[in-house]
């Protein structure tokens, strides 16, 4: 894997999510060493951003999660840097990470997504109640791994949530809670991969159940008719292209009873921790964790 060059693993970062980031980063390090290539741990919490190019880093495996790794930000230096670099662009992982906007574009495309209003301190929140109905999700545009996500049951808890919500990021989104299975449709490259179903107790699949305990249950075959399932990594496919995003990636999706589904948010630095979804996904379609490592860092680029 000599032909790769020296890579530095971004993990860490300064963001609500940088402990996932830095187990991440780690099970990747571990990975792409594992298959020969010249990797190196690089946080850029703890040295500037400008040292990937004094060190002689020929190009970076992104897995930094939520701000200031995932939003366009990071990738912008790397682009400056001339540094290749794994996952979506300035535009795409900016869009993606704002899930208001995402939104907007997905609209646009003809993207299904839960019906959403946008909150402030000065929105009438009974008239949102109205519009909406019960329950709501309330949560940071701008956040990940579910936090600062807030189930709302009754009316008068959602200016509780708003607040929670609104000390992590000004831009506060209400969505249509929508019942039914929820699964994720990880992309690699221009491929969809098979669904991943998530089963968690009480539905709480929250940051908690994420990531530190083992109380979820990840059913990958989805276990849904195959009509269905190619419906749902056709459109997955859409959702990430007209966002812009490249690489690989991962959406989050809502499967009806009705048969109908909606996508949530997409995800351009997915968690690649022992719970992550994506290798799971790899996994069932024959390919390895390391294999699925090196196949995300071939595919560095600028721009």
């Amino acid at each position: 894997m000599k032909e790769l060059g020296k890579v530095a693993v971004l993990m860490g970062g300064s963001s609500a999510e940088r402990e996932i980031s830095l187990i991440s980063g780690k099970a990747v390090l571990a990975a792409l060493q594992s298959k020969g290539v010249d990797a190196h741990a690089f946080d850029p919490a703890e040295q500037s951003i400008w040292d990937i190019r004094k060190q002689g880093f020929d190009r970076a495996f992104v897995i930094l999660h939520g701000r200031g790794g995932e939003d366009g930000t990071l990738q912008g230096a790397l682009e400056t840097l001339g540094v290749p670099y794994t996952g979506s662009g300035v535009m795409a992982s900016a869009i993606a990470m704002d899930k208001w906007r995402t939104k907007l574009v997905w609209l646009a495309a003809g993207v299904s997504t839960p019906r959403f209003h946008m909150l402030t301190p000065n929105t009438d929140l009974a008239a949102v109640v109205a519009e909406l109905g019960l329950p709501l999700i309330v949560k940071p545009a701008r956040e990940g791994s579910s936090i600062g996500v807030t189930k709302v049951n009754a009316a008068h808890e959602l200016a509780a949530a708003f607040e929670a919500a609104f000390k992590l990021d000004p831009l506060v989104i209400a969505e249509e809670f929508v019942a039914g299975r929820e699964m994720t449709a990880a992309v690699l490259g221009e491929q969809a991969l098979p669904l991943v179903r998530i089963e968690a107790p009480e539905g709480k699949y929250d940051y908690e159940n994420k990531y530190f305990t083992d109380v979820v249950r990840y059913h990958c075959p989805a276990g849904i008719d195959a009509d269905t399932e190619d419906a749902i990594r056709a459109q997955a496919l859409r959702a990430f292209q007209v966002l812009g995003c490249r690489g690989w990636g991962r959406a989050d999706v809502i499967l009806r009873p009705d048969g109908s589904f909606a996508f949530l948010e997409m995800n351009t630095a997915p968690g690649m921790t022992s719970h992550s979804l994506v290798p799971m996904a790899a996994r069932a379609a024959g390919v390895s964790f390391e294999d699925l490592c090196v196949n995300i860092l071939k595919g560095a680029s600028l721009g």
